[in-house]
């Protein structure tokens, strides 16, 4: 069970809150009450989750907030806000100074500084440990990745197997779409425990916009980004994974940013190890593509080139600190980062490449083993 010394205070579902997933390893669709006091772990639970919690959450103490809302009625004869409960359980146990996540309510912040109590909010990494993965939840991790792998291989075969028609891709007979490869790449993760939301599958001129989901027809010779992050239902962690492929052929500007992007990557694995400052990797890779005539700018009115970060930290969100990117975050041995530098040109369409690593003292452990092929 994970001890933290600071008094804490988070109220939020965990369901979508990675912070109070990771304090008590317990899910819930609504929200909950979560307070730490001298290394005590308390939640305040409704009856609807009061059991489950308590044989679930990984905690010291389990309280019913109708019977907390009793006991109030009792002593103050007047029925309780949740802030109130919280307020009088706080009291109890003696605790005038908190300490909350960044994202706490507001609704909740004002009354408790109303009722004199001093509170400081610290921005994530919340729980600085997180950052650092454990053994299980680098296992966790690359489970994850390996059914993304399974996917994202199986998309890769259809439009290896697809028929080309006046420059666009059919598969049996039906022009194969964005929406076709994203179905199929969803129907495998599901199979297999994961849910992925946004999922990118990106042809030609939509994969310069490295957030454009993609739609509609693909077509032959064009650049096709196959950008995939699913969550385990059963973990809670994530997998990221980008592979970027042209059915036919390449033109020569997009064989020479593969390679680039290929170059990219290898700078990054020299790069990452305990210590290093995530900042450097990612202007020596900025600098190589400039070296090799990849420069970054606005170009007809648009930003081109390669605009964002190298790669993020990964595990109960899909971004997480450290950051490989303009910040100078040091990267600590037992983090996983992604590797995902790309380039981007209008005249050309989009390249995206990424791997899941884990960095160690020494250097990083590439957890991906999906090959990276560009013609089809």
């Amino acid at each position: 069970m994970k001890k933290f010394e600071t008094n804490i205070l988070i109220v939020a579902a965990s369901e979508q809150d990675a912070n109070l997933y990771y304090a008590t390893h317990f899910i819930a669709p609504d929200a909950f009450v979560f307070i730490q006091i001298g290394g005590k772990k308390h939640l305040l639970m409704s009856d609807l989750e009061l059991d489950r919690a308590r044989a679930q959450a990984s905690v010291d103490d389990v309280h019913s907030t109708s019977k907390l809302a009793a006991e109030y009625r009792k002593k103050y004869d007047q029925r309780p806000s949740y802030t109130d409960l919280i307020c009088e359980f706080l009291k109890k146990h003696r605790v005038r100074s908190l300490r909350v996540p960044a994202n706490f309510p507001i609704e909740f912040l004002d009354p408790l500084r109303k009722h004199g109590f001093k509170i400081d909010f610290k921005p994530d990494p919340f729980f600085e440990e997180r950052t650092v993965k454990s053994r299980e939840e680098i296992a966790a991790v690359t489970r994850s990745l390996r059914f993304t792998e399974q996917a994202v291989a199986q998309a890769i075969e259809v439009i290896r197997k697809s028929v080309i028609k006046k420059g666009k891709l059919y598969d049996r007979g039906e022009k194969l779409t964005s929406e076709r490869i994203k179905k199929i790449i969803n129907v495998s993760l599901m199979e297999n425990g994961c849910v992925a939301e946004h999922s990118i599958v990106a042809c030609g001129i939509q994969g310069v916009d490295p957030h454009n989901q993609g739609s509609g027809p693909l077509y032959a010779n064009q650049s096709i980004i196959m950008d995939i992050f699913p969550r385990h239902s059963e973990s809670r962690y994530y997998a990221d994974l980008t592979r970027t492929v042209v059915r036919g052929k390449a033109s020569p500007k997009l064989k020479k940013m593969f390679a680039a992007v290929l170059e990219g990557h290898k700078i990054a694995y020299r790069g990452i190890r305990h210590g290093a400052d995530g900042s450097q990797i990612h202007r020596a890779i900025q600098k190589r593509f400039e070296e090799l005539g990849f420069s970054t700018g606005v170009i007809g009115g648009r930003v081109q080139g390669f605009f964002h970060g190298t790669g993020h930290g990964l595990g109960l969100d899909i971004h997480e600190p450290p950051r490989i990117s303009l910040g100078k975050d040091i990267l600590k041995a037992g983090q996983i980062v992604t590797v995902e530098p790309g380039l981007y040109y209008e005249d050309a369409g989009g390249i995206r490449i990424e791997d899941d690593v884990v960095v160690t003292k020494t250097g990083c452990v590439n957890l991906t083993r999906l090959p990276k092929v560009l013609e089809l």
